[in-house]
């Protein structure tokens, strides 16, 4: 019996349905399979992001504003549906379903966003005039077609997102020390592949978009999102599956639900009292925090049928772990929150950043560098920040503090921070570009100034990312329950996805604030004539304030304190539940 079950997984099953058998399902090539989805999701979305904020403003005649808060919300959807991907791939679909359904929708939406910009009656005609307001707007026709395409590839990035890591660490047991320490390797590479996906998008595909056509740039993302599917599809013999177990979502909901319906009810005097029906090894030991919800728990007569026999309804009464799961994820809100701001600096470098690069001189000899493009200093960035940490700090670490590498909470902290200085290197810069406008004809189309002294800022965010992003991914995987994992990788998205819609908030009202009787406003229709130095300085003196309150936060965290409990009695079904009771 031992040996059959050292040669299958025990959690996991093969595409019949039979246990999985490690010799024939698993491992890095089925990991690797998933992997080409994640780097095309990556391509498509990001090669849209970069540059759609010039598309929006020189072909459909928007303002630089308006322009900015539909890619913001663009991307801010896209990261919100994540959570819908993850409740469907737990309660009714698996990862599996999930990544193929939801990779077909992105592919159709990208076909769609390449036919849009390519026939001449889903934009307005073209126009040369120097204010884009005396230009003929996109009408709700064509401006319903963009967003049909737009949000059909965000449906399919939040469907994506929520799965490939999961479905991709489905594929090593964690059981086998082999591949455990695979597993692990898997964690660390998928960020690298992530960062590598966006490089292409910044570069090869924006450079396409600018100098080939964005048709044809948005067709080689369909296509090459159609050979991921069927790359994909390829490996199902080979793939090891997770049945699914329900939506912690409702998990969540049910202990809420109960906890109020026994709003009334007084608490025990002792914890021994109140429902737990988890084996000893899976129990999470009871803690004082939030003993509001703790009434979840509490058994009464309403637990039991006409008849005396004991019903357990889960949605008014939960047992103590259950309970204890909930406050585990009310303790990581505050971290949560904390982190929200960074993603809404990092939207300001998809949006206004690209812009500004459009009025600067962008030329490498005789090289003209889309503005786009400009975001590989963001990108390499990234990837030079995880190598120097990968390979120079964490070495240095352990051998000085005997620990591998910083925590997650100062990761987050150290990313907090650097954008914070970011957001302050770009609001000086922002000086330096308007100054040159000013003393410029308001007729010319490129400032004569150098679009790199964007670098600082696109280099400083860029390593905020690096450590945040990876961070933010290591502290909700950790600190959430075990059975909350896949929920915890949405929630984590989600701080993205706020971050991209407090941008587009804030937007809309310093525009408010600053442009009503008739004036420009620090974020315009021209950027030339508004003072997107004052509003990269509010997002600096948000981001110091924010910083200061994360480690507020973190240090609350740190020090919450833990009632230990050595014994929990269990109340079980039937009569020795009677006689608890």
């Amino acid at each position: 019996m031992g040996e059959i079950s050292s040669l299958t997984v025990a959690d996991a099953v093969d595409y019949k349905g039979f246990p999985a058998d490690k010799s024939k399902t698993g491992g890095w090539i089925p990991a690797a399979l998933s992997l080409g989805i994640e780097i095309c999701e990556r391509l498509s979305t990001m090669g849209i992001a970069v540059n759609l904020v010039t598309y929006l403003g020189g072909t459909m005649h928007l303002s630089s504003a308006t322009s900015a808060n539909i890619v913001t919300d663009f991307m801010g959807t896209s990261f919100f549906l994540c959570l819908l991907g993850g409740f469907l791939a737990d309660s009714f679909l698996g990862r599996y379903w999930t990544i193929a359904i939801f990779s077909v929708i992105q592919t159709i939406g990208t076909c769609l966003l390449a036919i849009s910009t390519k026939l001449p009656q889903f934009r307005p005609p073209p126009c040369h005039a120097i204010e884009v307001t005396s230009c003929e707007r996109a009408n709700g026709y064509q401006m319903g077609f963009l967003y049909l395409s737009l949000y059909l590839i965000s449906l399919g990035t939040g469907g994506l997102k929520s799965s490939v890591s999961g479905f991709g660490t489905d594929q090593f047991d964690e059981k086998d020390k082999k591949e455990k320490t695979q597993m692990a390797y898997f964690f660390q590479r998928f960020f690298f592949v992530i960062s590598t996906g966006t490089l292409m998008a910044v570069t090869v595909l924006v450079y396409i978009q600018d100098k080939v056509g964005r048709s044809w740039g948005y067709g080689i993302c369909s296509i090459s999102m159609l050979v991921a599917i069927l790359i994909f599809l390829s490996g199902t013999r080979r793939y090891r599956y997770k049945k699914c177990m329900g939506s912690p979502i409702v998990h969540i909901c049910q202990v809420i639900a109960a906890a109020v319906k026994k709003r009334k009810i007084e608490l025990p005097s002792s914890i021994a009292s109140l429902y737990e029906d988890y084996p000893e090894t899976m129990r999470i030991q009871h803690t004082d925090q939030f003993r509001f919800l703790d009434k979840a728990s509490v058994v009464t007569e309403n637990d039991y049928g006409n008849n005396g026999s004991f019903i357990c309804n889960p949605w008014k009464l939960c047992p103590v772990t259950r309970v204890e799961e909930v406050k585990m994820v009310i303790r990581l809100l505050p971290i949560w929150a904390t982190t929200i701001i960074f993603w809404t600096t990092y939207a300001q470098l998809l949006t206004f950043s690209v812009e500004q690069a459009s009025t600067m001189k962008r030329s490498l000899g005789h090289f003209q560098i889309p503005a786009g493009s400009l975001t590989v200093f963001f990108v390499g960035a990234i990837l030079i920040t995880l190598a120097v940490y990968d390979r120079l700090v964490m070495p240095v670490w352990k051998k000085w503090k005997g620990k591998q590498g910083f925590t997650s909470l100062q990761r987050i902290a150290i990313g907090l921070f650097l954008s914070a200085a970011g957001m302050a290197c770009a609001a000086l810069a922002e000086v330096k570009r308007l100054s040159v406008a000013k003393a410029s004809s308001p007729t010319i189309t490129t400032l004569p100034i150098t679009a790199y002294i964007l670098i600082p800022q696109f280099f400083l965010v860029g390593s905020g990312e690096a450590f945040i992003y990876t961070g933010q991914l290591d502290f909700f995987i950790t600190q959430s329950p075990k059975g909350m994992k896949t929920m915890s990788t949405g929630f984590f998205l989600t701080t993205l996805s706020l971050g991209f819609f407090v941008s587009s908030l804030l937007v809309s009202i310093v525009k408010s604030v600053t442009g009503s009787h008739g004036r420009q406003g620090w974020v315009g229709e021209n950027i030339n004539k508004g003072r997107l130095d004052l509003f990269y300085g509010l997002l600096a003196a948000l981001s110091f304030i924010n910083f200061g309150l994360f480690l507020l936060s973190a240090s609350w965290y740190k020090k919450r304190t833990v009632k230990q409990v050595s014994e929990m009695e269990i109340i079980v079904k039937g009569s020795s539940t009677e006689q608890k009771y």
